[in-house]
């Protein structure tokens, strides 16, 4: 019997643009003032994810892009989460990282990028005003917001989570 064939590489990227644009509205519908925190970033990432957790230990993957502002180039990404501590669950969520340095964005797309348990989520800084309200501080200049079926997330759970090129879609 004959299968269908593999969707094609401009198929992919066509339907992750697709997913992140959509992430993107999700998170403006949630957040209008993140419009204007993507707006004026260097560049930001868009990523839409898959995980489960079974007991003591789960894992997750997704796709996304990584888009420089000022360019409007896109890099296709992949990411990878490792959990580890109890519980049973499906979670699909996307993330939307906000990078004010370009620098910050270079690093994320050319050298990947592990964030682990050393990473700490803070609410919104005072001295940033509205546009990072709902968003996580990763690091300084860099914000991430995690979106769920219910709404912005208040808490970060992308923890052991690496992310890198997407070498067939590139």
């Amino acid at each position: 019997m004959p299968t269908a064939p593999a969707a094609s590489k401009e198929e992919e990227r066509a339907e992750v643009r697709k997913i992140s644009n959509e992430t993107l509205d999700k998170l403006y519908a949630a957040q209008p003032a993140a419009r204007a925190a993507v707006k004026k970033s260097a560049g930001y990432a868009v990523f839409s994810a898959f995980g489960t957790k079974i007991f003591v230990a789960g894992g997750g993957a997704g796709e996304g892009i990584a888009v420089n502002s000022k360019t409007r180039a896109i890099t296709y990404m992949k990411m990878v989460e490792v959990q580890a501590g109890l519980g049973i669950g499906v979670k699909k969520f996307r993330l939307v990282w906000v990078f004010e340095k370009k620098a910050d964005l270079d690093a994320f797309i050319d050298s990947g990028w592990e964030l682990g348990a050393q990473a700490t989520a803070a609410a919104k800084a005072a001295d940033k005003g509205d546009a990072f309200a709902g968003a996580m501080s990763v690091k300084p200049g860099v914000w991430l917001y995690q979106i769920t079926d219910d709404g912005l997330a208040l808490e970060l759970t992308a923890k052991g989570t690496r992310y890198y090129k997407d070498d067939d879609l590139n």
